[in-house]
């Protein structure tokens, strides 16, 4: 999962901070942020993707929407319709899961051949990992070509034309197809495919890490390969 910086809460021309009447409002301010990405699986999305709550503004047994929550910059990010219903409104703790605005969660997630999503370190951050992706439903691999939720699907894609870039890139080294396979990734979105997949390739991980917009650069040694490393204030 993509560690991603949102930022501030947005200010107007006079720099006095923007207070959202709608939450929906923030959607062009966050895209700008943090890309076209939904936060969670990482797809590419356009007009289906919304401004997702960390924490629901509008949580079980509760009888109206929390305003606290439903209009807090700080509790903002971009989800796709699958990760969002399947996160639903259930009301997390939020020390109970790994989150991509406050934690290096590249680092606790692991990207294997054919797109699958597992934790990555062990001990108490392996159960918050699972945690994580049980929550946003990054297990789910239905595999048929009629299912809804494409998410996995089209994962494994990536991951496929992530590796053949990778092939080909090693018969026809060059600046120009370097940039192709960065315009493909950012086309296709899954970052951490990508990422994973030319893990030994420092001038790669560089471009894709500056390429995808709002991605956490201290969470990658520049020193050491680009190497994942804690995050500032978070619990990876």
């Amino acid at each position: 999962m993509r560690p991603v910086t949102r930022g501030d809460g947005p200010v107007d021309k006079q720099g006095h901070h923007i207070q959202f009447s709608e939450y929906a409002n923030a959607r062009g301010e966050l895209i700008n942020r943090i890309g076209e990405y939904c936060s969670y699986c990482e797809m590419h999305l356009d007009t289906s993707l919304a401004v997702e709550h960390v924490q629901p503004k509008h949580p079980p047994g509760a009888t109206q929407v929390d305003q606290t929550r439903a209009l807090n910059w700080n509790n903002f990010l971009l989800a796709c319709t699958n990760c969002n219903a399947t996160k639903g409104n259930t009301d997390v703790d939020l020390s109970e899961y790994l989150w991509p605005d406050r934690d290096n969660t590249f680092r606790a997630l692991k990207y294997s051949e054919g797109g699958v999503v597992s934790p990555a370190m062990d001990g108490d951050l392996k159960q918050k990992a699972i945690n994580t992706i049980g929550l946003t439903g990054l297990d789910k691999t239905p595999n048929d070509h009629k299912a809804s939720d494409r998410r996995w699907l089209n994962r494994k894609e990536a991951w496929d034309i992530a590796v053949r870039s990778s092939k080909r890139l090693a018969n026809n080294d060059n600046n120009d197809f370097r940039e192709q396979i960065v315009d493909t990734a950012l086309a296709n979105g899954f970052w951490s495919v990508w990422i994973t997949v030319f893990k030994e390739d420092a001038d790669m991980l560089r471009r894709f890490l500056e390429a995808f917009p709002g991605t956490c650069q201290e969470c990658f040694d520049v020193t050491n390969g680009y190497a994942p490393i804690v995050r500032q204030g978070g619990q990876c």
